[in-house]
């Protein structure tokens, strides 16, 4: 147990060193000796990864050596915990190929270690291949998800959503399922790191992506095959009716149309919108100076706004139209289903809108 801590506290100092200059006295030789530590570590991971008290005690005393060492005023690897061993070696490769700081000779070494060419396969080498590629292509799809530059050109802007729908599916499709949170860990994180009004957009664009052709026979057979966008849209649902400020963000920063697009498409998501307007309407009340409904705090959304909402939800086809007028006739009744405008906010929205009894 000593000694493995001993080479897992050394494997931090040498995951840290990676992204330093110090790289630059590394050679061929050293980065050998580096990829083999992190093979060994990937080994002790698959050895005890199912051994729970053996598993147990290692993560403690890493959280322990960890708290030390930050107590100490030391820069530990944050994150490295025997989950992160089984991706040593794709952490330390991945970290090397971005420092400019590594020697030529280290630098080519590595990359035939990494792909060696055509010869014998070897499926830790195919794996770990596969691993460098879905990372390259998920940091090229986090990237893209930051570009929010559109200016004025509004066919750009539209193309620029459109692919960045797509690439928020693809990698999201790329999350494992037996991830426990994957999906939602994973957009949670793209909402606290990325430009959050563009990421919402970017949403509304991948909820009304159409659905993708059928994959061929026995591709769903694969286990690590990507959603389809159907089933991406289906997870950003479930994720924004579990996120209620990122819901509320998105119901009322994005356009009336586009929302009412969305609704049109999303039945679950169309019934938390209609909850939320309904929440919205119970705020305002009736000011008798300016004749409107207006908010008791200025984050209440007005009277125009929410009247709009309703109006493009009962200017979409059916069920849509009926369903909200259902519903304003339900507010209406329990407030009291008075007929004169001022005394129900329902009453004067059902007016509005042309439906009043």
């Amino acid at each position: 147990m000593e000694s493995l801590l001993q080479h897992l506290e050394r494997f931090s100092e040498l995951l840290a060193v990676s992204r330093t200059t110090h790289v630059s006295t590394w050679d061929p030789t050293t980065v050998r000796r580096a990829l083999q530590w992190a093979r060994y570590l990937r080994h002790v991971h698959r050895r005890f990864g199912r051994h729970v008290r053996v598993r147990t005690a290692l993560e403690r005393r890493l959280r322990s050596q960890w708290r030390q060492k930050g107590a100490s005023g030391s820069a530990p690897v944050p994150g490295l915990n025997f989950q992160a061993l089984g991706r040593c070696d794709l952490l330390l490769p991945l970290r090397l190929l971005e420092n400019r700081a590594l020697g030529d000779a280290a630098y080519h070494y590595l990359l035939q270690q990494l792909f060696p060419g055509p010869g014998v396969p070897d499926a830790d080498e195919e794996a770990l291949q596969g691993s460098l590629a879905r990372l390259a292509r998920r940091r090229s799809a986090v990237h893209m998800l930051r570009f929010n530059g559109y200016g004025e050109n509004s066919v750009f802007e539209e193309s620029v959503l459109k692919t960045q729908a797509e690439l928020l599916l693809e990698r999201l499709g790329e999350v494992p399922k037996a991830e426990a949170e994957g999906p939602s860990r994973f957009l949670s994180t793209l909402w606290d790191r990325l430009p959050q009004n563009n990421f919402l957009k970017v949403i509304a664009a991948a909820l009304l992506l159409p659905p993708s052709s059928p994959r061929p026979q026995g591709e769903e057979l694969e286990l690590d095959t990507p959603k389809t966008p159907g089933e991406g849209g289906q997870e950003l649902v479930r994720w924004l009716l579990a996120k209620s400020d990122v819901m509320a963000a998105f119901c009322h920063d994005l356009p009336v149309g586009l929302l009412t697009s969305v609704a049109g498409r999303h039945p679950e998501f169309f019934r938390a919108y209609l909850g939320l307007l309904t929440d919205w309407g119970r705020h305002l009340h009736y000011d008798l100076q300016k004749g409107t409904w207006v908010g008791a705090e200025p984050q209440h959304v007005s009277w125009e706004e929410l009247y709009g909402r309703f109006q493009s939800l009962c200017q979409a086809p059916p069920p849509l139209k009926d369903e909200v007028l259902t519903a304003l006739e339900s507010c209406k009744a329990q407030d009291g289903d008075f007929q004169v405008p001022g005394l129900s906010i329902w009453t004067d929205l059902l007016f509005a809108l042309g439906s009043g009894s």
